[in-house]
């Protein structure tokens, strides 16, 4: 052990007569702590909050969709062939794209109604948990076993989400009526077109926008219901890297040419992971001024121990110390406040951030409130994963500025005269 580092040490106990000098310190060390913890945390939910909605979406949505300028195209077999020729494509699947109505008893709300194949449709998408049903029993031939009786076993099925059964007061193997907007055309004028449907599946996708919103059937009975005939709306698409979806999109259009065209998922959602990972960098920045505060306790707490220890300086410099010797004892003493805070405050953030999930249902079972009411927030679960990465930035940039904040004190006190130290001794 140096010297320097030995003396630092004696410096950052604390004595009866420096008890002022010790509470700074005890700030200093508090405040780097609160500034680690809270980045680490804040930084680990954001993380969490972007990777949770970006699995969701690109469970409901596809990684790319394929369409045409004019709308609906016919022939989507021959296009799903082409399209699996292209690099990167895992697999595709048609889908019908539509606003319709439900009607449940005396209640009625807008839902997007999704045409899928059964077939096709689950090596693309995943719609999440299944709370009740299976999504299998869209099609009428994978309910032998159901025992319905004659009328609801040869209804068309449908599958809706936990927050728009809530609402409307579905329940599962119940009919319900879907509503088309565009109407049949009669001698009394424009009229809605009408179907009854079975309540196959009610599914729990986690994103509330979704589960209040979307309603699947199956392609050949949303083909029937709006009479698009053999035609379809696009084709869904899953690729082997969704980070290249962009690249693989453009190689599709290239191929296909006029009048296809496609759009990834990061282009669809590219406002909100964009506002996410601008907050991200907002919060990072906010977050760290309490490290920035932190930082300039230890310049305060160097400075008076420096007008404290004047007469122990020039003891030194008069028994050889050079003034590097001077300037390491102090820069060692600001790097082990900055030290001991970022590892306290790498423990309790990492501690908290790894079990944020726990930590939260157990405030909400305690208080009796939810933290992200599903109804309010895209999520209703509060998610947190650590990027390891951060943490070093975190780190590195903490102990950096605990460095820094010891220049100016260090300087000043390996430039103090002995003899001027000394006079009045």
């Amino acid at each position: 052990m140096s010297f320097e580092f030995f003396i630092s040490m004696r410096y950052l106990r604390a004595r009866r007569k420096q008890i002022f000098v010790s509470i700074i310190t005890f700030i200093s060390i508090a405040g780097i702590f609160l500034g680690v913890a809270a980045l680490i945390i804040v930084l680990a939910v954001m993380n969490g909050f972007e990777n949770d909605l970006r699995n969701k979406i690109l469970g409901i949505n596809s990684h790319i969709v394929l369409m045409q300028y004019s709308g609906m195209f016919g022939e989507h077999e021959k296009v799903m062939h082409e399209v699996a020729q292209i690099d990167g494509v895992i697999a595709s699947t048609p889908f019908i794209y539509s606003q319709a109505m439900v009607k449940s008893g005396g209640r009625t709300s807008g839902v997007i109604l999704r045409g899928m194949s059964t077939k096709t449709a689950f090596t693309v998408i995943n719609l999440g948990r299944m709370q009740e049903g299976n999504i299998e029993y869209l099609s009428e031939k994978n309910r032998p076993n159901l025992k319905l009786s004659g009328e609801l076993s040869k209804l068309p099925g449908i599958v809706v989400g936990r927050e728009l059964a809530k609402n409307m007061g579905m329940y599962l193997f119940e009919p319900v009526y879907v509503i088309s907007p565009h109407g049949v055309a009669t001698p009394m004028g424009l009229i809605p077109k009408m179907k009854k449907f079975i309540v196959v599946g009610i599914f729990d996708s986690g994103f509330y926008e979704y589960d209040s919103t979307l309603a699947y059937i199956e392609l050949k009975d949303c083909q029937d219901f709006l009479g698009m005939g053999d035609h379809v709306s696009g084709l869904e698409i899953k690729v082997n890297n969704i980070y290249k979806a962009d690249v693989i999109a453009k190689a599709m259009e290239r191929k296909l040419g006029f009048p296809f065209w496609a759009r990834n998922w990061m282009e669809m959602n590219k406002n909100l992971f964009s506002a996410l990972r601008l907050e991200k960098r907002v919060m990072f920045i906010i977050l760290s001024l309490i490290v920035l505060v932190a930082a300039f306790n230890i310049i305060s707490t160097l400075i008076m121990v420096v007008m404290e220890k004047n007469k122990d300086i020039a003891i030194l410099k008069s028994m050889g110390a050079t003034s590097q010797s001077i300037m390491k004892i102090f820069i060692f003493q600001g790097v082990i406040i900055g030290a001991v805070g970022t590892l306290l405050g790498c423990i309790a953030g990492l501690s908290v951030a790894l079990n944020l999930e726990k930590i939260s249902v157990s405030i909400e079972n305690l208080f009796g409130f939810k933290i992200l009411p599903g109804d309010v927030y895209y999520l209703s679960q509060l998610p947190s994963q650590v990027n390891y990465f951060d943490v070093l930035i975190i780190i590195i940039g903490t102990m950096l500025l605990s460095f820094l904040s010891t220049i100016y004190p260090s300087r000043r006190a390996s430039r103090l005269d002995p003899a001027e130290a000394l006079r009045y001794e």
